[in-house]
């Protein structure tokens, strides 16, 4: 018996309603990212392992997928070395798009006119344990500004967030953070060196409360005077405003901490004076992407909808200094694409119109009657309207059934009768009405 097909685990196949949706957002994004002056690139989906390793951490070097070399790479090469990964693997799949980005600016420096303004729209790649809502392979959609500590930038970047769920019709939050005020903490504490450790902790004041925050916090070694310093921060109340000037006081011995503090300050007032409507809130536990972020820190949540981030970002200072061109500072989002998906279908904000391409079906019925058919759907299409015709003559009951099936909403019949008064009889398949419309009135009786 022939085994059954299937595809790798953590992959997925779309069907057409999948996809007519898929699409609706990523045009979305990319509307919205072209309307503000952003550039479209791609890279391949293979890089040199040697772009690759190294940039994600040790976890993240272990979920690179490697590609094997190609041709007879085996021919001259005893077993031993064959078990070296690396005689046989210099290439691998992207593991997201910002190294790729990075990679791409330096290589391309001498082209491009900065501040660079980058998005792209692909799918990544991570070796990964596949489980619910976390796939091998599935699509990042970043956008970037390269070349420039503007914090114009990070202003344009709310602004982008805020147009672009406004478009699908999901109300979220946009929380943010500063790197510079996490290392003030630590710093104003006396630990320094135990930034992360303290971050980590912070960051599960929700989920342990208080009291449990210290004790995790003395396990790590931090001593009980400096938790007192902690205590306002981890009891901070109030507008974005009132935390930024209890934030102020707490971080007064620290000039990196009072520079974030600054950084975010200018960053709300702009974005206040600007009327923007999106809720923003400082929250001093997002510690996403420590080991990069030098400024900023983004992530969005959705409010009526219960699910991780579906958007994040931040400011990096030296993202191409892996690649020997040091000191170009960027700052940028990635929107999570099946997250937002499932935003949307479990919310139920898709239009309908995206649950099938075709909005007229013409039966078909009989050699003259198709050809008129043929005629008249070149003038539904030429209008813009996606129409087609049943191929094959035969039963109305199945031409019926394939239009349900399909859930195209107008089937137009022509039959004999139809042909010698030249009209369309036009079928609601919602409603199930029929009316009869004369050839040259069914562009504007469908629209």
């Amino acid at each position: 018996m022939a085994q059954k097909p299937s595809i790798p685990k953590g992959t997925r196949d779309f069907s057409p309603i999948e996809m007519m949706r898929r699409d609706y957002i990523f045009s979305t994004i990319r509307s919205v990212f072209a309307l503000n002056g952003f550039s479209p690139i791609e890279t391949p989906a293979m890089e040199n392992l040697s772009t690759l390793l190294g940039k994600y951490g040790d976890e993240g070097d272990k979920l690179l997928f490697k590609v094997l070399n190609s041709g007879d790479y085996a021919a001259n090469k005893d077993i031993d070395q064959l078990r070296q990964a690396s005689s046989i693997c210099e290439k691998g799949l992207r593991y997201d798009l910002t190294v790729p980005f990075a990679r791409y600016v330096v290589q391309h420096q001498n082209d491009i006119a900065f501040p660079f303004k980058r998005y792209q729209i692909q799918p990544v790649w991570r070796a990964d344990r596949p489980q619910k809502g976390r796939y091998r392979e599935f699509y990042q959609c970043d956008v970037d500004v390269v070349g420039s500590r503007s914090l114009l930038n990070e202003v344009e970047l709310v602004g982008i967030v805020q147009k672009v769920f406004e478009k699908l019709g999901i109300s979220v939050t946009l929380k943010m953070n500063n790197r510079k005020i996490l290392f003030g903490i630590a710093e104003v504490m006396g630990h320094a060196d135990k930034m992360i450790d303290i971050t980590v902790a912070i960051d599960k004041l929700e989920k342990i409360g208080l009291e449990n925050v210290k004790a995790e916090l003395r396990e790590r070694g931090i001593d009980d005077e400096a938790i007192a310093k902690l205590q306002p921060i981890l009891e901070l109340a109030g507008t974005n405003t009132e935390k930024l000037n209890t934030l102020s006081e707490v971080l007064a011995s620290s000039e990196t901490g009072l520079l974030g503090v600054a950084e975010l300050r200018t960053i709300f007032n702009t974005v206040e004076q600007l009327g923007t409507t999106l809720p923003l809130e400082l929250d001093l536990s997002l510690a996403r992407g420590l080991n990069y972020y030098t400024g900023a820190i983004f992530e969005v949540k959705a409010n009526d909808f219960a699910i991780g981030s579906i958007c994040g970002g931040g400011r990096y200072d030296n993202l191409t200094g892996i690649f020997g061109m040091p000191d170009v500072s960027g700052v940028g989002i990635s929107f999570g694409a099946d997250r937002i998906y499932d935003v949307m279908v479990g919310l139920n904000l898709f239009p309908a119109e995206f649950d099938c391409s075709t909005k007229v079906l013409f039966a078909n019925l009989g050699e003259a009657e198709a050809l008129a058919s043929l005629r008249l759907l070149g003038t539904l299409r030429d209008a813009g309207i996606a129409a087609e015709i049943y191929p094959d003559g035969g039963k109305m009951k199945k031409q019926m059934e394939y239009a349900n099936r399909r859930a195209i909403p107008y089937v137009a019949i022509i039959g004999s009768n139809e042909l010698a008064e030249g009209v369309v009889t036009l079928k609601n398949m919602r409603s199930g009405e029929q009316t009869s419309v004369a050839f040259d009135k069914l562009v504007e009786s469908i629209k």
